[in-house]
């Protein structure tokens, strides 16, 4: 039997596994509630995966997830006229604080890696009419 990856914590009543794969959706979900996030970048598997019609919540996200401690790397999209510095620092400290909320892992580090600039779209004049 293949072994389950995540934290195990200890209980009275029993045990609790959390995946990495939760840590993973928590960290893509608060990312992107951060103005300036565009959305993720998932690479060409997060693609496929929405062309096929599902949708990744954890996309763009990695997540190395120990007995105590969880460290997060994120890929990102930002909106073009954000400032990367504020939108990344910002990104950082709502990943930490949900992970650790939401977890009890201790977050040693988020690191953010800007993929693109997302240019929203002008509505052209006829559009206006």
């Amino acid at each position: 039997m293949a072994e389950e990856k995540g934290r195990t914590l200890p209980s009275e009543l029993g045990s609790i596994r959390i995946a990495d794969e939760v840590v993973s959706i928590i960290a893509g979900l608060a990312a992107t509630e951060v103005e300036g996030v565009a959305s993720m970048s998932g690479g060409i598997v997060g693609g496929i995966a929405e062309a096929l019609g599902r949708k990744n919540l954890s996309k763009g996200v990695k997540v190395e997830v120990g007995e105590e401690e969880a460290a997060v790397d994120l890929y990102l999209i930002v909106t073009y006229g954000s400032r990367i510095p504020d939108v990344s620092w910002v990104a950082q400290e709502n990943v930490k604080k949900a992970i650790e909320n939401m977890t009890g892992l201790k977050v040693v580090k988020v690191n953010v890696h800007v993929q693109g600039v997302y240019f929203p779209q002008q509505k052209t004049e006829d559009e206006l009419k």
